[in-house]
């Protein structure tokens, strides 16, 4: 965000929160990728805000945050608001402020994006359940839950993996407790009443893991394009280079050529 668009967020904040959110649109805009409506997004990112008490007096504070939370949210192609992105007031020199946070459904979003897995698996573990995996024996961890039961007990584990479109298995990431407190004292006012680490507990322990397992799968849709310039290049690189014929000679089809013939398929031939 340039210092421009900084000093304009200031100027036009007793509008209120929203106000400046539609005011910047255009400005948002350029930096989302093309599967997001600009008009969709303002409109959630409003809407949270207008249901927020805390949230708009924290935009209301620092319009600058705001506008930059939103940027990030943009820029991803996450939605604000919701389980992709959380929009959040914190306390940053004793007043509120907007932070934004990636969730758990954002990280998923990413790793689909890129368009070389088929399914992300990210569950957490109870103390109720029975959960089996070893490194190196099993390809994928098994996860027994009694659905029965009132209260499988509180959190143990979370883990994440995903299928790729060739049916192979990625890494899978497992974490325990003690891990995933250390990543929650390490994440910027985790410790805050407002903050997802405190309203939504499971949803941040599956954000850890699903965070760790882009570490080993592709999470850019730069992945897309680079298999599809990898697949121009060989094709490019195996393609018969066409041979003039001689004078007077009748031209023979080249292999990229159609031939007007019936075609006989191999497998009904005796």
């Amino acid at each position: 965000m340039t210092d421009q668009t900084v000093s304009n967020a200031v100027a036009v904040r007793d509008q209120g929160p929203g106000a400046m959110v539609e005011h910047y649109k255009a400005d948002l805009a350029q930096v989302m990728p093309s599967h997001v409506k600009p008009d969709t997004f303002i409109r959630l990112a409003v809407g949270v805000l207008r249901r927020d008490r805390n949230l708009a007096q924290a935009a209301q504070n620092n319009p600058a945050a705001l506008m930059g939370a939103l940027m990030d949210a943009a820029q991803l192609g996450l939605t604000p608001g919701t389980e992709q992105f959380y929009l959040v007031p914190r306390k940053k020199a004793g007043r509120l402020e907007v932070q934004g946070i990636r969730g758990y459904q954002g990280e998923i979003e990413l790793i689909y994006r890129a368009g070389a897995v088929s399914s992300v698996i990210v569950e957490v573990v109870r103390q109720a359940d029975t959960f089996r995996y070893s490194p190196g024996r099993d390809e994928r961890p098994e996860h027994e839950i009694d659905w029965d039961a009132e209260d499988r007990g509180p959190l143990r584990l979370v883990y994440a993996y995903a299928v790729m479109k060739d049916g192979a298995t990625s890494k899978v990431v497992v974490l325990n407790r003690a891990q995933v407190m250390k990543a929650k004292a390490m994440s910027q006012g985790s410790d805050s009443a407002y903050s997802p680490w405190q309203k939504h507990e499971e949803a941040m322990w599956m954000k850890t893991a699903a965070h760790r397992l882009t570490k080993w799968v592709p999470t850019s849709a730069e992945y897309m394009r680079e298999q599809l310039r990898a697949a121009a290049e060989v094709a490019a690189e195996h393609r018969p280079t066409p041979v003039a014929a001689a004078p007077g000679m009748p031209s023979v089809p080249g292999e990229d050529e159609a031939i007007e013939a019936e075609f006989v398929d191999e497998d009904e031939v005796a």
